[in-house]
Order: C-alpha cells, then sequence, then structure tokens
C-alpha cells in the first residue's frame, strides 16, 4: 500500500502549447460599493486573464527550461514535493485550513473580480487539490471523497491563471486563524509552473535585465550617470543647492540601493530628489552604484530564493568594491522585504551568511547602525536628532493621506519596536506637512489593501485585473477625498507609485494625486545654501 510520503504515478500526456493570452477587452472600473460588503459571485469572470507567458529566450536566461518540458506532469509533483520536504511551512498550509471562510472576502481581487477562484482558500485549493491527490493516503485511495485532482493540463492552466492573480500581499493571512500564509503558497506554485518551462514573461525578462545589466530597466551605466547629472542641475536651478547624485563613488559612507523607477519615472524621480537633499542637508557622503543600481527583486516574486539570491549579491559586490560603512534601501516596497527579511541569510548584509566575503562585509560595515536599514527610518533619525530643517507651510497646497504598502507593513518592519514600519512614515510626513488624515483604520497598517500591481503583476495585459484589483483602495480614498477633501496620497514603494498612476483615472481621479514621502521631504527640506 502506498504511504503518504510517496507520490503515486502520474500518467503522461501530450506536450500541451503554452495558454494563449485573451484578447484586449475594454477596462472599466467596478461601481463604489454603498457599504462593504462580500461581493456576488460570477463564476470562471477571469478565467480568461493571463499574463503572457514567457519565450524561450526569457526562461532560459535565467535557468529555467525554455518551453513546457516533456514529461511536466511528473516533474511538477516531483518538484512540489521536493518543496513540501524543504519547507515544512508549506506542508502545514496544505494540511491546515479548514475552509472555515474567514479569507474570503479578504481579498482586493476577490472583492474587486467576484471570481470565486479568487478567494484565498479557493486559490489555495488550487494547489491542495493535487498536493492531496499524491501525498496524502486518502487523495491516493479515494481521490473523489477528499476533492484531489490529477496534475492535468486543465490544472496547469488555472494554476497560471490564478497564481497569477495574487500579489502576494499576505492580507489573508492577518484574517486567518491558522496563520495560513497564501503567499508562500502562491510563490511555491510559481515556482514548480517556472522549474517545468511555463514562465511569465514580464518577471523573467526582467529578472533577466537586472542579470545582465543590473537593473530592471536595463538602463546601462552612462545612462545612469548621464540622468543623475541632468538631477544635479534641475536641482541647482530650482534651490542654488549644488546637491550631489553620485555614482560609483568609492569611499562614501552611504550605499544606496533604490528602485530604478526613481532615475527617471514620475513621481518617482521626486523621491529620489529627496533623498539627496536629505543626505545633502545631514552632510552625509553617499552614492548609488550602477551594478547594484536596482533594489527590486522579483526573484521573490516567483519564489525561487536561487534567483533572489544571485539578484541581491550585485549589491554584496558593489558594497565591498566600494567600501561603504551603511547600505540604505529605496522606496520600495518589496525590495524592503527582502532586505530585511531574506539578505541576511542569503548576502551576509546583516547577520547570517558565514562565507568570507560576507565576514569581511561584516567587519567593514559600521555595527552602530542597523544593516540595511531603510531611507525613512534614516530620515527620522535625522529629524529626531534635529539636523533637517522644513518649511511645512511649502506642502500646504496638499492635503494628505499615507497608502500602507503591503511588504512593508506585513513583510517587514522598521525602527527598533512592533509597528515602526507604521509610524516612522507617517511621523516624516507629519514632520514635513500640516494637513494629514488617515484612511479607514481597516484599510491600513496591518489590514492594508494592496495597490491591485504587486506580485509581478504590473503588466499591462493585466490591467484589467489591476483596475478591479484596485477597488478596497479607490473606496478607501474615495471617502476621505469626500469627507476630508484629501488631494495627495503618499507611499513608499515604487510599484504603488506605477500602479496607481495607472488605475486612478479609471476611478476619477488625477495621476498626479500619488507620490513618495520623500517627495514631500524634497517640497519641505530647507537646504543651508539654497537661494
Amino acid at each position: 500500500m502506498a504511504d503518504e510520503t510517496t507520490p503515486v504515478a502520474v500518467a503522461p500526456a501530450p506536450t500541451p502549447a503554452p495558454a494563449k493570452p485573451a484578447e484586449k477587452a475594454k477596462v472599466v472600473a467596478p461601481a463604489y460599493r454603498d457599504y462593504p460588503n462580500i461581493p456576488a459571485l460570477k463564476i470562471d469572470s477571469m478565467a480568461d486573464s493571463n499574463p503572457y507567458v514567457a519565450a524561450a529566450v526569457h526562461n532560459e536566461s535565467v535557468g529555467f527550461p525554455g518551453t513546457l518540458v516533456e514529461g511536466w506532469e511528473q516533474k511538477a509533483v516531483a518538484k512540489m514535493g521536493e518543496l513540501l520536504g524543504k519547507y515544512r511551512s508549506l506542508r502545514v498550509y496544505m494540511d491546515a485550513c479548514v475552509h472555515c471562510g474567514a479569507c474570503t472576502d479578504k481579498c482586493h481581487y476577490f472583492i474587486g473580480t467576484g471570481d470565486p477562484k479568487n478567494m484565498p482558500v479557493a486559490r489555495q485549493d488550487l494547489m491542495r487539490s493535487v498536493y492531496r491527490r499524491y501525498y496524502t493516503l486518502p487523495g491516493k485511495l479515494f481521490p473523489k471523497l477528499v476533492g484531489a485532482r490529477d496534475m492535468t493540463k486543465d490544472v496547469l492552466d488555472d494554476w497560471f491563471r490564478y497564481y497569477n492573480q495574487c500579489s502576494e500581499c499576505r492580507r489573508c493571512s492577518v484574517f486567518c486563524p491558522y496563520g495560513i500564509d497564501t503567499a508562500e503558497v502562491t510563490m511555491a506554485a510559481k515556482e514548480i509552473m517556472h522549474s517545468v518551462g511555463l514562465g511569465h514573461k514580464y518577471v523573467n525578462e526582467i529578472i533577466g535585465k537586472v542579470h545582465k545589466i543590473g537593473n530592471n530597466l536595463g538602463l546601462p551605466g552612462p545612462a545612469l550617470e548621464n540622468t543623475l547629472e541632468g538631477l544635479e542641475e534641475d536641482v541647482l536651478e530650482d534651490t542654488g543647492a549644488a546637491v550631489k547624485y553620485p555614482l560609483d563613488q568609492k569611499g562614501a559612507e552611504v550605499l544606496l540601493v533604490t528602485p530604478s523607477a526613481d532615475f527617471f519615472a514620475e513621481p518617482h524621480v521626486d523621491s529620489l530628489i529627496g533623498y539627496g537633499k536629505v543626505f545633502h542637508a545631514a552632510g552625509i557622503s553617499w552614492t548609488l552604484s550602477s551594478k547594484a543600481s536596482e533594489a527590486g527583486n522579483f526573484g521573490m516574486f516567483i519564489g525561487n530564493y536561487e534567483q533572489m539570491k544571485k539578484i541581491a549579491m550585485r549589491v554584496r559586490e558593489a558594497a565591498l568594491e566600494l567600501g561603504v560603512k551603511r547600505i540604505v534601501v529605496g522606496e520600495c516596497g518589496h525590495a524592503w522585504r527582502v532586505a530585511y527579511a531574506f539578505w541576511n541569510t542569503l548576502t551576509g548584509i546583516g547577520a547570517g551568511a558565514d562565507d568570507p566575503f560576507a565576514i569581511q562585509l561584516q567587519k567593514q560595515l559600521d555595527p552602530n547602525y542597523k544593516q540595511p536599514s531603510h531611507i525613512c527610518e534614516v530620515t527620522w533619525d535625522l529629524i529626531q536628532a534635529g539636523r533637517l530643517k522644513f518649511n511645512k507651510e511649502a506642502n500646504d497646497h496638499r492635503i494628505i493621506t499615507f497608502h500602507d504598502s503591503c511588504n512593508v507593513a506585513r513583510g517587514s518592519r522598521m525602527g527598533d519596536y512592533a509597528g515602526g514600519q507604521f509610524d516612522i512614515p507617517r511621523n516624516i510626513i507629519r514632520a514635513v506637512a500640516n494637513h494629514y488624515v488617515d484612511m479607514s483604520e481597516a484599510t491600513t497598517r496591518e489590514k492594508t489593501f494592496c495597490c491591485g500591481g504587486g506580485g509581478g503583476l504590473l503588466t499591462d495585459e493585466l490591467l484589467d485585473l489591476r483596475v478591479k484589483g484596485a477597488l478596497p483602495r479607490m473606496e478607501a480614498l474615495n471617502r476621505i477625498v469626500q469627507d476630508n477633501g484629501v488631494n495627495f496620497m503618499a507611499t513608499i514603494c515604487a510599484i504603488c507609485k506605477a500602479q496607481f498612476t495607472k488605475v486612478l483615472p479609471y476611478y476619477g481621479f488625477k495621476m498626479s494625486m500619488v507620490g513618495g514621502v520623500h517627495q514631500l521631504v524634497s517640497t519641505a527640506i530647507v537646504l543651508d545654501n539654497e537661494q
């Protein structure tokens, strides 16, 4: 008789063709609800929502099979077994769910689409049903009685659709009485799909650019240097202050690692300008690195720790080459989660790794500072020390609210106490502006709703999903716009900024309504040599 640790054989099937993306349909924002409630079910309403399948060149550039491999069914099941053995939490999540329904209405994608497969419990069950079939005794003996399913082409198609309708925001885990983390299930499913050659074009193409050039946008060193020189000229013209935006400056105290959108895109670049002003005003020498000019780490989105490590190692190499004493991460939500939670063991930035280069880096970095630090931690420490001066009235044209980015809120911390990740950005805003209003408590802090574009879903073929997924945040924003006249939503995540600038017009708001915390800092900071 089969036991629970030995998978049953998988019947081979013809190699299927990759799923084709759906034809573009008109994107329409859902209507605001009078009272937040569980939406009416719309069975399979998002069944045609697929990201583009990665071409062979994109898969192979990051070490995955180019196309769906022969015998993918057996290999996918075997990969699941490998992950179950490697990560005890995954097996617990497969076994622990009692279908209580506590997570049902907590996912922004379910709220916006009504598709029941976007309920966290149902999305988990796409994997759980296969797990039961091959890795539990009842599923091997009586599959229909326990909802167990063979790994088939139809199942794989559902995985590709609906695990790419999860932004890995972890909101459902806050409400789950057993703490089941749907994000880990989604990451495992994506790793399994990538391992057999079914990759996500947007994500894999970006990871390939990081390996080849050093950032998500594929900006070569000369273009980056030219951009930074242009920023210096703009700031000098605006303020009269010779604020520097250095690149590859050996001996600098701080290495800043920030999302590549900060180098040119609106409103991201305004935060980069703010970082430079903070360092300038405080007299802190700093630099960016052309080798590690990207804070984002899309390896997390596909659940692949080897890719996460390879991307993060660029930061370690840059820090060693430049001889810096501190490593600071800019305004990027998932980048801070990776830095806070994974850099220590992946790269030795922070305690964890014990290879010779990690030990060398530990000796080099200043132990008086947290390694790494978030730019908000740096700025708030300087504010508390009285090293920065502000003209708060410069932001009086703004009535500001704050969007808690999900990976910061639920996947990391700031400061020296639990909840610092919520307080510190708000403290900075209040220090640089006179008018601040929080959104509803049910939609902020650890209960915050995702922007709708995280998890590797920030791609145009998924715009309909992104607009619908933004509904809960737009409802909360609309309420304080109507009640308090809010006209600016600050956030500390590059993906949130990019997502909101795209979807805000669908809900009747201006794209310019969103920006960074350090955009507000940049507006209000007083520079000693400012004209």
